[in-house]
């Protein structure tokens, strides 16, 4: 199956690692491989090593680089990328790419019940194993279903809708996208449904859940710091606010040099920067870009580099 996806930031992402011919890099998000191309056309003798833990992606990028002997080809979620790496017996890289979020080819492949405007079985596993959205949606209380749409969408009405949830599959197990969209749908106010599609925030929270998203960028975040040469960088493409958050919080951290209190005339605690923040705020689509695809419209690029 072709893995089909509109790379965004696609040079500025690229640009940012810096990449030199002889390097070793990773993306971590290989996805339909349009970064990693871009990767690999800078180097020489340098190695690529693309990540994924889709099947669908893994078959893709497979068949675009087979031949290439600078391409390595890796099964698996980037939040484990430093025992992926280390098993393949790579201690330290120049540069991490991860572009955070689902896929053009996970939304519109209806199979794979990512969108709510597509009929289709109630699903949204990024590594097509473990727990279905389903799966949550039926079994989960509804105090923690309203903490998952409050917390992960920022949903208002996330109570509300839980609820609805729970009165729903009193009756009939909720199996399908359109059925959770529409439950969503009645159980938010009129003026509400006027704004976008009332599903959209609910879906992006079940979604993060079933997937373990924020969990997983915070130790892929750490995973590509500890494995970075000094001087290597690490560029993150992000599509909503809490992701953003988490990226930008990782990478002040990690900037961060001296906590004493002003008043010390001498440094007790030790901590010097890690890393150099090279985007002191986070590089947007063009407006070229956002014409050509509206889906980059929320993307923001942040980029740092190990001291």
């Amino acid at each position: 199956m072709e893995f089909s996806h509109v790379t965004v930031l696609l040079r500025e992402a690229v640009d940012g690692l810096d990449i030199r011919p002889d390097g070793v890099y990773i993306d971590g998000t290989a996805g339909g491989g349009g970064h990693s191309a871009e990767i690999l056309s800078r180097l020489t003798t340098g190695s690529l090593y693309s990540i994924d833990q889709d099947p669908d992606a893994i078959a893709t990028v497979t068949e675009r680089f087979r031949g290439d002997s600078r391409s390595h080809i890796v099964q698996g979620n980037f939040g484990q990328m430093k025992r992926l790496l280390n098993d393949l017996g790579v201690p330290a890289v120049d540069g991490v790419l991860l572009d955070i979020g689902v896929s053009s080819h996970q939304l519109d492949e209806r199979s794979r019940g990512f969108s709510y405007h597509e009929d289709a079985p109630l699903d949204m596993r990024m590594s097509q194993s473990g727990e279905t959205a389903a799966d949550l949606v039926n079994t989960l209380s509804v105090g923690e279903l309203s903490r998952i749409i409050s917390l992960y969408g920022e949903e208002k009405y996330a109570f509300s809708i839980a609820k609805g949830i729970a009165r729903y599959r009193e009756e009939k197990p909720i199996e399908t996208t359109l059925e959770l969209a529409e439950i969503v749908k009645e159980n938010v106010p009129q003026r509400v449904r006027r704004d976008g599609h009332p599903a959209r925030k609910t879906f992006q929270a079940i979604r993060i859940a079933v997937n373990h998203e924020l969990d997983v960028l915070e130790t892929g975040l750490q995973d590509a710091f500890e494995l970075l040469n000094k001087g290597g960088r690490l560029s993150v493409i992000t599509f909503h606010s809490l992701e953003d958050r988490i990226v930008k919080q990782f990478m002040r951290d990690k900037a961060e040099g001296c906590t004493c209190p002003k008043d010390f005339p001498v440094c007790v605690c030790g901590k010097k920067p890690q890393v150099k923040i090279i985007t002191r705020k986070p590089i947007l689509p063009s407006e070229e870009e956002l014409e050509a695809n509206p889906r980059a419209r929320s993307a923001k690029l942040r980029i740092c580099e190990k001291l």
